[in-house]
């Protein structure tokens, strides 16, 4: 019977076969300890002399590091490890041997060199242990949402103009239309849905051309977008709130094997609860420059300021009412003071920084057209996003945010470069 390593309890003393990479191996002529992994978790095949054929132990003697093998025998629970289970190898299929040596080897390695050998990096442990602790991340934000009464809506990732007037986008030629863009979000588009499905959101690939080299930056990366009808900025990050928490509770739920491989700490995840820290923007200003920051009333923050706060506090922290003039000509002003903008960043403790990003966009057609012109925008460009407020706009608002942050911070990774399968960087397009 063929399992998976995943479900091995299940097969406790009975003899199983499990197919998959041999990651690691140890012993010497008279036992050998052969770590195999089949995507699903990871086990130990021990080939002892006596008890297993004298064919078994050449075959394990001779294997090499990621060769793909089959190997057949009774599951035992590990003598020694509570939990942990190991195969009695009575029988050892090699469905290809690697003739050349793995090029990743237990040696320290610079991360030129892993990212070079990105395909082959994925195999290790800890990028193995990242990856899951992300699809735990996906998985929770479709239940979220699911339910609370989102419907996923696709949004084109060509788009033939900047979501927020910026020329930090990649440009491609389109047909006899002239240029498309790669898009940066969804948002825009999420906002016509809205006034269909009330509540929605999409989850994809978006694109910065922005020159940015700081570990918290990539240039092609996943975001999920949401736009909510009825619901102001107050309820904004409340939403977003039960988002987080929700998603922390499933990876502490989930992920506890991958997250003791990442050597996580998982007293500082398990303190996320409702409700986060709320603090305006001018407060934190304030805090920072008595903190020694010399940043400025109307400046945004910075990635060393995210860092100082927040390794301060041990809950997200959603800083909101930015300067309006330093912000995008969809979020609404404060209507107590048309200066700020009812807009939040979402901020992850331990010194990883902004994981969020929204506001309560501008629901006035006159409004919304003034500050079109006012950032200097063709109109004309935006003209079907000006419909939706000629025919029954409503109050709503919405966010961001960005797939690979959140992951770094809950698996505990610096570089976010880690977080995806196969980074792309300002200098790097390959593998």
């Amino acid at each position: 019977m063929i399992i998976r390593i995943d479900n091995v309890s299940k097969h406790e003393g009975k003899e199983a076969t499990v197919q998959g990479w041999m990651y690691n191996k140890r012993g010497s002529g008279k036992i050998f300890f052969l770590q195999v992994r089949d995507g699903s978790g990871m086990i130990q095949g021990v080939a002892a002399e006596g008890e297993a054929t004298d064919e078994v132990m050449k075959v394990a003697e001779e294997l090499t590091m990621e060769s793909s093998v089959r190997i057949t025998g009774p599951v035992n629970k590990h003598p020694k490890w509570q939990g942990v289970y190991e195969m009695q190898i009575k029988k050892i299929e090699v469905i290809q041997q690697c003739a050349d040596e793995f090029p990743i080897s237990k040696k320290e390695h610079g991360p030129d060199f892993l990212l070079d050998n990105r395909h082959l990096w994925l195999r290790s442990k800890k990028q193995w242990a990242i990856q899951r602790v992300r699809n735990t991340i996906i998985n929770a934000t479709y239940e979220y949402f699911s339910d609370n009464g989102f419907i996923k809506i696709d949004s084109p990732i060509l788009t033939p103009n900047a979501c927020e007037g910026t020329t930090e986008l990649f440009e491609v030629p389109y047909f006899d239309e002239g240029s498309a863009f790669l898009t940066q979000s969804g948002q825009l588009y999420l906002e016509a849905a809205i006034m269909s499905h009330g509540r929605v959101f999409d989850f994809g690939p978006v694109f910065r051309a922005e020159k940015s080299k700081t570990r918290r930056h990539l240039t092609e990366f996943w975001m999920m977008d949401a736009e909510m009808a009825f619901v102001d900025h107050e309820g904004n990050m409340e939403i977003q709130e039960g988002l987080i928490c929700h998603i922390v509770a499933k990876a502490l739920e989930k992920n506890e094997a991958e997250l003791k491989i990442l050597e996580r700490d998982l007293e500082p995840l398990k303190k996320i609860k409702a409700p986060f820290i709320r603090k305006s923007h001018a407060e934190v200003i304030a805090e920072l420059r008595e903190m020694g920051s010399d940043i400025g009333e109307k400046d945004d923050l910075g990635a060393d300021d995210e860092t100082k706060l927040t390794e301060k506090y041990d809950k997200p922290i959603f800083v909101d009412r930015y300067p309006s003039e330093v912000k995008a000509f969809y979020m609404k002003r404060d209507p107590e003071d048309d200066s700020k903008a009812l807009c939040c960043d979402l901020l992850a403790p331990e010194g990883y920084g902004e994981i969020i990003g929204g506001s309560q966009r501008e629901d006035d057609y006159d409004v919304l057209l003034k500050r079109i012109e006012e950032h200097k925008l063709d109109p004309k460009v935006f003209e079907w996003y000006l419909d939706l407020r000629k025919y029954g706009s409503v109050p709503h608002s919405g966010f961001g945010y960005g797939l690979e942050r959140i992951t770094g911070w809950i698996a505990g990774v610096h570089h976010i470069r880690e977080t995806i399968p196969f980074p792309r960087m300002i200098s790097r397009l390959t593998p």
